[in-house]
């Protein structure tokens, strides 16, 4: 079999390609995605499989046609070295591209990155706490792998909420087109294509909610079907396996096993126990864990799965990213009604009592009690839902027990409407903290500074959404609510329109669906919890939403505090505010509220705490019960975090025992070898260049600002038709700026305009019209050709460099060795080899267009040379790839060794289970033959996985890029 590599020129049906990408296909051969370079394909896609055109040839460098450059400064060779520079793909683990994104550099974000590069397979949980940035993390994770070949197919799972505010990062930022897949993408796309037709194989970009995929079963088929080389997973908590038979859970393992990358996200990595957490490292890694009840550190060694920080890992780095917040409690005073309302409560007779355990209160007495320091609305609601069941137990089957309920339900139900009517304190009070009051005051003109209020119950957002109003003077359209009953289109507009400075929207209301990974703090830095959480967790969600990287001012937290005469009701408001304490002391020393309750879900914090109220326990008693200490959970999330450390009687600085001591190395990302001095200066070349082809290119440049203006030709539209729409710019005329500064300012001020998507498009590498224009550089010269540049500066008499690429590909064709070099001669006769940096040096092309005397060179010496050029360009790169192989093959000698021994481990447990069986010997044999099997096939694909990705090709393939020479 021919040894193919990206970058590699190809002539298939007598038209010439160059090999964009090449992968293995079913039957054997391989599958080269190529784009046009000659004639009638030029900027064309073409897709060949090798076992069906036999007639491939890789056109051979020792053939490559000479050919004098005539252009003024050289520019059409500069152009034409400097396209194939940017198409080069890096093979090492060093950070190549994605800090130059339009982002703030900040050198925690690379870790990730960098963290994966380094092992076999980029599978990594991103697992740092909320507001710390994960979108851009696994951005920049993902932009390296673009640029490295491998992720030309890329699948993005969020929640519905989310879908629109991670589209917009991953393109304004990193000009990574997802083209969104929510109800209204998905009925555009089934009216586009045929019935029958994959719709994941008509867009290689798509990001879709998982519940969207969980509940439609034929996307579910069409993804059994697909393979993708990124497949990204946000809020990755919600697919662990529980035990629940979850269809989230069972759509991210399958997805798991369609693409070689997998990246998860979760501020929430797991639940406290094992056996859910080794679900998500399993779909990073099956042969990681043998049993997911009982494992170790030396189950995953050097695995590198895991990155987890918190704001105080990393606030050295970013002092000015993050503001301190202000945290305010606003006392609430109990109405003489809300008293009575109190008292009815507690006199309430529950017929037969729930999961009250002794204590004083079964729980739906205390749910009762959460719902009214919710509001009246949203215990009244409870109320009447409770009476009506009741009342119809009651007609089948009369019960003195049930009757008393139901009085005492309606007593309660009386004193709920008493307080409706106008004595609701908490309501007041809300009114008076936002319009004047302590501790701002805030009327909703500025649309620049904008409130988002937080409630459990819905009934309470409704309630709140229905007066606020009037009572604020503000117009129904400037209150907004935001819920989880709400589809996905609406729950993305009304996100986009809290955050769009033009919109009506002023006050945000929203239940906890909105505070799992939405940005909220674009225009809003004033956050009111109008009832308290029950669960830590809720707490860091909620205030995640304002507090968080990219935030301008400072943020502002008000929790409503209701305070009771009432001694039972007292104790137990009072239980709520220790939890508040314990957020913000996790907030300023710790890092991780879960640690208190150490259960890390947020249905066991809040049963944890109403199983404390109910018990009429001393809120004293629960502060002390909840000492931060490692959960099991935390304990094994630990074994998985590369770069930290877990020393004895480590401790925060509050003296409590911290759970991670995080260390993270800097990250030192490598410049790329340019002839360019920015992506502008290229860029502006290349279109001059174009223009002298085809005047009719309309472009502007602005040199100084680094900005260029261009109407899209035929050819660049073409490319964008796959694209999302929101992407194609305005009339066709793209306006791009490669400064990270002013594209910022473009992204604010999409917030104030109606598009709410950027006018102004990041220019930089990866920007799909660099792109363009490297493909059309590409065409500088002809088909197998390389340029002559003569008579260069800084070059000897008699001198001949000629430069060239070698690429050895591993058997899935991914470059792991790629040399840019120069072989040199002194009149005739090999001088040296070098690097094609240090050749370039001397002559200043590399930083500058030099004169061109267009003078005659014999062409005849130089063709006479090329063979043993390109024959000692073949012997500097296998002196390269003796170089990796020293370094590897150790690495892939201690992989196989590793490997072998976490199958012993997992034959062991699976006899250990099949052993403890109450079953037949035969039965027990079948079965230990089943997992054998299981077990034989997942280390039987990650071994040759690892084979085929960590072995070389025999041959390496070398591509002539010029020849430079001194006075001949």
């Amino acid at each position: 079999m021919l040894s193919f590599a990206p970058g590699a020129r190809i002539v298939v049906r007598d038209a010439e390609w160059v090999v964009r990408r090449v992968d293995m296909s079913s039957d054997g051969g391989q599958q080269l995605t190529c784009d046009g370079i000659s004639g009638l394909v030029r900027s064309q896609e073409g897709v060949f499989l090798t076992s069906i055109d036999k007639g491939i040839e890789i056109l051979d460098p020792a053939r490559t046609r000479l050919v004098p450059d005539s252009s003024p400064g050289f520019a059409a060779s500069r152009l034409f070295i400097e396209s194939q520079l940017r198409q080069a793909q890096p093979s090492d683990h060093r950070i190549r591209v994605g800090h130059l994104a339009a982002m703030d550099q900040v050198p925690y974000q690379l870790v990730p990155a960098d963290q994966a590069l380094r092992q076999p397979r980029q599978r990594i949980l991103i697992a740092d706490a909320v507001g710390i940035g994960k979108t851009l993390e696994a951005a920049i994770l993902v932009s390296e792998l673009v640029a490295r070949g491998r992720g030309r197919r890329i699948l993005a799972l969020t929640v519905k909420s989310m879908l629109a505010q991670f589209q917009k990062e991953f393109w304004n930022r990193f000009t990574i087109p997802l083209t969104k897949l929510d109800s209204e993408g998905i009925r555009r796309v089934r009216r586009r294509i045929p019935t029958s037709h994959n719709p994941f194989f008509y867009y290689d970009k798509a990001i879709i909610s998982i519940d969207t995929l969980k509940q439609d079963s034929e996307y579910r088929v069409y993804l059994e079907e697909a393979y993708w080389d990124i497949i990204l997973i946000d809020e990755a908590h919600n697919v662990a396996d529980r035990g629940t038979g979850s269809l989230r859970s069972k759509l991210a393992k399958l997805l798991a096993k369609r693409s070689d990358t997998l990246i998860m996200l979760s501020a929430t990595p797991h639940d406290g126990r094992a056996r859910s957490f080794a679900s998500l490292m399993n779909m990073l890694d099956p042969t990681a864990i043998a049993d997911p009840s009982d494992y170790r550190k030396e189950d995953f060694r050097d695995k590198g799965l895991v990155v987890r920080r918190f704001k105080k890992d990393i606030r050295d780095q970013v002092r000015e990213a993050f503001r301190d917040r202000t945290v305010h409690s606003v006392p609430v005073q109990a109405s003489p009604k809300e008293e009575a309302a109190y008292r009815a409560l507690l006199n309430v007779k529950t017929a037969s009592p729930r999961g009250s355990g002794g204590g004083r209160r079964d729980l739906f007495a205390v749910g009762l009690e959460k719902a009214l320091f919710s509001s009246p609305a949203a215990c009244a609601e409870t109320v009447r839902k409770r009476i009506a069941r009741r009342s119809r137990e009651v007609l089948r089957k009369p019960n003195e027990k049930v009757d008393e309920e139901i009085r005492t339900l309606r007593g309660l139900e009386r004193a709920l409407q008493a307080i409706e009517g106008g004595e609701d304190s908490r309501y007041r009070q809300l009114v008076r903290a936002i319009r004047g009051g302590a501790p701002f005051c805030w009327n909703g003109r500025n649309p620049d500074d904008r409130l988002v209020i937080f409630t459990e119950r819905i009934a309470t957002m409704n309630r709140l959404v229905e007066r606020l109003p009037r009572d604020l003077k503000l117009k129904p359209a400037q209150v907004a609510s935001l819920h989880g009953g709400m589809s996905d289109v609406d729950q993305q507009r009304v996100v986009e329109d809290f955050g769009n400075r033009q919109s009506r929207v002023r006050l945000l209301v929203c239940s906890d669906v909105a505070s799992e990974g939405i940005n909220l703090h674009f225009r809003c830095h004033r956050l009111i919890h109008y009832d308290m959480p029950w669960s830590l967790m809720v707490f860091q969600q909620r205030n995640g939403r304002i507090d968080r990287y990219g935030q301008k001012a400072k943020p502002e937290i008000v929790y409503l505090v209701s305070e009771s005469k009432d001694e039972t009701i007292r104790g137990d408001l009072r239980i709520l505010e220790v939890l508040r304490e314990k957020d913000e002391q996790a907030y300023r020393n710790i890092g991780d509220p879960s640690v208190f309750m150490n259960v890390h879900s947020i249905e066991a914090e809040e049963e944890i705490t109403e199983k404390a109220i109910a018990a009429g326990e001393a809120a004293e008693t629960f502060d002390e019960r909840l000492s931060p200490r490692a959960s099991e959970g935390d304990e094994l999330l630990d074994l998985f975090l590369a770069g930290t450390s877990v020393e004895e009687g480590s401790a925060a600085a509050d003296g409590h025992p911290s759970p991670t001591a995080v260390s993270v190395e800097p990250v030192s990302p490598v410049e790329i070898l340019s002839l360019f001095p920015s992506d502008a200066a290229y860029c502006r070349a290349a279109l001059h260049h174009l223009r002298e082809q085809n005047p009719s290119l309309s472009f502007e440049v602005d040199a100084h600002a680094g900005a260029v203006s261009l109407d899209a030709p035929d050819d660049l539209a073409h490319r964008f038709r796959h694209f999302p729409r929101e992407v194609w710019p305005e009339h066709g005329r793209f306006e791009l700026t490669s400064d990270q500064n002013v594209m910022q300012r473009a992204i604010e001020d999409s917030r104030k305009s109606e598009g709410s998507w950027p006018r102004m498009h990041f220019l930089w590498r990866q920007n799909p019209v660099v792109e363009w224009l490297n493909d059309r550089m590409l065409s500088a010269f002809g088909r197998h050709e390389a340029p002559v540049l003569a008579e260069l500066p800084g070059l000897a008499t008699g001198q001949v460099v000629f430069g060239f690429f070698g690429v050895v590909p591993n058997r899935k064709s991914h470059p792991l060795v790629c040399e840019w070099g120069a072989v040199s001669f002194r009149d005739g006769v090999f001088d040296a080899c070098m690097p094609l940096k240090e050749a370039l040096q001397p002559t200043g092309l590399d930083r500058k267009a030099v004169p061109n005397r267009n003078v005659s060179v014999d062409m005849s010496k130089l063709r006479r040379l090329l063979p043993e050029a390109v024959g000692q360009a073949g012997t500097w790169v296998h002196e390269r790839v003796k170089a990796f192989d020293a370094e590897t093959n150790p690495k892939l000698d201690r992989t196989l060794r590793e490997l072998e021994r976490l199958k012993v481990r997992q034959l062991e447990h699976a006899e250990q289970r099949i052993a403890s069986y109450k079953v037949s010997e035969s039965r027990k044999e079948i079965e230990r033959g089943k997992a054998r099997g299981q077990i034989d096939q997942i280390f039987d694909e990650y071994l040759d996985w690892v084979e085929d990705t960590m072995t070389l090709e025999e041959r390496p393939w070398i591509k002539v890029l010029c020849v430079m020479t001194g006075a001949l």
